[in-house]
């Protein structure tokens, strides 16, 4: 039985199941084949797991949230398809046609698409394809993927997890990968002219061949320190430590104030469990490293870089994250409630403040976020399964594809657009 939901067919997993039957006999070259041929159709949700689909037709369908792992697209088309937030794990897509693809937030780990076409192509709508778009793989996972030879021109890889991914001689020009992780990537031979790589991880890269190609690297992550090093502070961080919190305990009359800022911490891999309150670190590099149970309550933190590191359970109470980015860090069950500053009748409630911070594809599942300032922060595809938000403040933030079941939004602020399911959704659970 087939229905039609927004121009696309809609068929059952026992029909696509008989199409690839007969699939497979054409590949065979058995009697009574026939190649399928699926333009157009709506497929979301299905399986096609572990199935042999070489030189299959599925121009423009719509094929997000299937089952696609161990499947064979070799030499496919799959022009304009929308792959959202598929399982593509282990795929083939060798000299597959996937120009125009909607590939965001999909696992695509070990996937190999050598020589596949990735560049921009046109939008899916009946037989319509003028509109140029390209390739989004967004937030996808494309750990040990193979790109060998592929040609990603303009494609957006931003925040995708590129570690180890093998893009040798791949064409990609104009591509977007900010704040993609390719660490230990094979780039040899690829083209990156014209490519944005600002806030990209590239440790344990060669970077000569993109120095050579004019590559901004500036704002990137690489081996090399960014900023100065922990070497640089004068004295081993053990003892600057220790002047500080003699600096807390005499309540700045003795001791130094522990200042971090500029400073590449990187090298230490761990601060798990330390304490370290009320700290100054501005625009310092926290990057990939474990930050357990921290105690970071009331530190002015300011355009500092968390991204990958872990941060669960830690005490962040009271402090300023302004213009921080957390992408892909796990902040699960933290504590980032307002902090009493004070006492009698100067006392006052200094909230955590996250304005203007990034916090893409972040894990702040049952945190503790009361009264905090979210103000102009991107939370796209961030999770907020179970978190308080009680009184926080959400105004101008992104929140596309951010989940917020079962979060406590009493009191929150969100800004009233009522076309984002997340608004949607937050209603229907408060009734």
């Amino acid at each position: 039985m087939t229905s039609k939901t927004d121009g696309h067919e809609r068929i059952s997993q026992e029909q696509l199941d008989a199409l690839v039957g007969l699939h497979n006999r054409f590949l065979e070259g058995r009697i009574g084949g026939r190649r399928a041929h699926l333009e157009n159709i709506d497929l979301s949700g299905l399986s096609l797991k572990k199935k042999k689909l070489s030189q299959a037709n599925f121009t423009g369908c719509i094929m997000s949230d299937m089952d696609l792992s161990y499947a064979d697209f070799n030499q496919a088309s799959l022009y304009a398809c929308n792959l959202s937030r598929s399982n593509l794990y282990q795929t083939t897509f060798v000299r597959s046609d996937l120009r125009g693809a909607r590939i965001e937030d999909a696992n695509l780990e070990g996937a190999d698409l050598e020589a596949a076409d990735l560049r921009v192509g046109g939008v899916a709508g009946g037989s319509d394809y003028a509109q140029p778009q390209a390739v989004n793989f967004r937030g996808a996972n494309l750990s040990g993927a193979k790109l060998v030879g592929s040609m990603a021109s303009k494609a957006d890889f931003s925040d995708a997890m590129m570690v180890g991914a093998n893009v040798s001689n791949a064409d990609l020009q104009g591509a977007t990968l900010e704040g993609a992780d390719l660490t230990n990537a094979d780039i040899d031979g690829a083209k990156m002219e014209g490519v944005n790589i600002s806030s990209a991880i590239l440790t344990g890269i060669e970077l000569s061949s993109l120095k050579k190609q004019g590559i901004d690297l500036s704002q990137a992550i690489t081996d090399e320190n960014v900023g100065q090093s922990v070497a640089d502070l004068g004295k081993p961080l053990p003892q600057l430590l220790k002047e500080h919190k003699e600096w807390l305990a005499s309540k700045g009359k003795t001791g130094v104030q522990l200042d971090l800022t500029n400073i590449d911490l990187r090298s230490l891999g761990t601060l798990k469990m330390e304490r370290m309150t009320a700290i100054k670190a501005v625009k310092a590099k926290f990057f990939g490293m474990n930050l357990y149970k921290l105690e970071l309550q009331s530190a002015l933190l300011d355009g500092s870089d968390f991204r990958k590191c872990d941060m669960e359970e830690s005490d962040l109470r009271g402090s300023s994250f302004k213009s921080c980015n957390f992408s892909h860090a796990s902040l699960k069950s933290v504590n980032c409630s307002s902090l009493l500053l004070g006492a009698g009748g100067t006392s006052r409630f200094s909230p955590c403040d996250f304005t203007e911070s990034k916090l893409r594809y972040a894990n702040l599942t049952k945190g503790n976020f009361k009264d905090a300032l979210f103000v102009n922060a991107d939370l796209s595809q961030a999770d907020l399964t179970g978190a308080d938000l009680s009184n926080a403040d959400f105004t101008g933030a992104k929140l596309d594809g951010a989940n917020l079941d079962d979060a406590i939004t009493t009191g929150a602020k969100f800004d009233r657009d009522e076309s984002r399911p997340v608004f949607k959704m937050r209603e229907e659970k408060e009734g």
